[in-house]
Order: structure tokens, then sequence, then C-alpha cells
């Protein structure tokens, strides 16, 4: 594990909490690049993914490779849900649902503090 994550991170990643919806720093952020899990470096999604979901947190339509991440059965708060986490170091990142744009139908619903960002180089 990171000993480097934040309280607020480690909430998020190890505890399994949410930052308020439109609050993170990833929500409205454009810059080209790869989104990086925060605890362990490993690759997640592709800034060419990311859309505005309205929702409030970074939202992608799929996963920058399909190993990299984990999905899990979420019954907690009374809801069904299906939880994203990290394939390497099992941090949770947020959920995904079945309401995304085509190609792949699907919006990965992503806590910022659970990403670190790599900027494109080109």
């Amino acid at each position: 594990m990171n000993n480097k994550l934040t309280p607020q991170q480690y909430n998020i990643c190890f505890l399994k909490g949410t930052e308020p919806p439109f609050s993170g720093k990833y929500y409205k952020h454009n810059q080209k690049g790869t989104y990086i899990c925060v605890n362990c470096g490993k690759p997640l999604f592709s800034s060419s993914t990311k859309f505005d979901s309205g929702t409030g947190w970074p939202s992608f339509y799929d996963v920058i490779q399909k190993g990299n991440v984990k999905l899990e059965q979420d019954n907690s708060l009374e809801m069904k849900r299906t939880e994203v986490l990290c394939k390497n170091c099992e941090a949770h990142l947020g959920h995904v649902f079945n309401d995304g744009p085509d190609p792949t139908g699907l919006r990965y619903c992503i806590n910022s503090l659970a990403l670190n960002f790599l900027p494109s180089k080109i």
C-alpha cells in the first residue's frame, strides 16, 4: 500500500467512501493522458474514453485494459451496484452502471480521489 495517501484518499480507496459530487479535481478535467490508481499507479482509464455524464464524478465509458480493474457486486446502502476496484491493489475506485454512451453503454463513475493523472507527452 502507498503510505502517502491522504486521509480522504484512504477513506475512498480502503473504507469505500465517496467524495461529494461536483467536488473532485478530475470532474471537469479535459487534458489528454492516462488516469492511474492513486495507491499503486496501475493505468486505469484513458482521457479518450472520458465523458461528461452530468453526475458530478469523472465518468469513462471503458477501462484502459480489462485486466486492470476488478468488478464486484455491491449491495451496500440497500442498492444493487457493481463496484470497480483496482485489480492490482484492490483500492475502491467507484461503480459502473449500464447507462453510458456507445460503444460500450457503460458509465464508470469514479472518485477523483482514487486517481492520479499522467498527461500525454504529445
